[in-house]
């Protein structure tokens, strides 16, 4: 009489095959859920792209108004109580032939720098004899430039010296030949402006 009561003996095939793909079911979730806890969704470890990065309001302010900060440091402009205009010539009297050279002195009396136009178009140099204005620099002058100059307080600033060849002058007569003025020791004065600013005086001198 046999005493086992329940056999043992190897189970089916089948039996050990579902075991198998559970356990590997179970470690592939197990996987899953360890990267999804490990890698969010949406983020990332790399470097954030040019087009993420923030500039700071006040750095990007500055950096699109360069050209008011430059105007700031500019100084105001002369006003006419603040310059004073000399006229002046190279000689007091001019031989034969020699054409005299004219220029003029502007000086910044205030106390701070200004600026001012010292181009061709913001001096007037004029030339009488009498009351005849026999020459003024502006008749027959081509392209007139503007130069904007800042000028230091008590600091004055000489002109570069302008040739009169010694002829009359009126826009009329640019393009011919023009009548030269009376010499033989005739007298003449030089008048000068720096905008709406009136040289002081006249410089006088004459003709041989």
């Amino acid at each position: 009489m046999s005493t086992l009561r329940n056999p043992v003996g190897p189970k089916d095939r089948k039996v050990y095959i579902r075991r198998r793909l559970f356990v590997l079911l179970g470690l592939l979730a197990l996987i899953a859920v360890v990267v999804l806890i490990v890698v969010k969704p949406g983020s990332s470890g790399g470097a954030r792209g040019a087009g993420e990065v923030s500039v700071p309001g006040d750095i990007a302010a500055s950096e699109e108004q360069p050209d008011e900060e430059e105007d700031a440091d500019e100084p105001p402009a002369c006003s006419a109580g603040q310059l004073a205009v000399t006229p002046m010539t190279d000689a007091q009297s001019y031989a034969e032939g020699v054409q005299p050279q004219l220029s003029l002195s502007v000086e910044n009396t205030g106390d701070a720098a200004c600026s001012t136009d010292l181009g061709t178009a913001g001096m007037q140099f004029a030339i009488s004899s009498g009351d005849d204005e026999v020459w003024r620099a502006s008749d027959c002058m081509e392209e007139p430039d503007h130069r904007n100059v800042i000028l230091e307080p008590g600091q004055p600033l000489e002109t570069e010296p302008l040739t009169w060849n010694r002829e009359r002058s009126s826009p009329d007569t640019c393009g011919i030949t023009r009548e030269p003025v009376t010499a033989g020791g005739a007298s003449y004065h030089l008048r000068v402006a720096v905008g709406e600013v009136q040289g002081a005086g006249t410089a006088q001198f004459l003709l041989y």
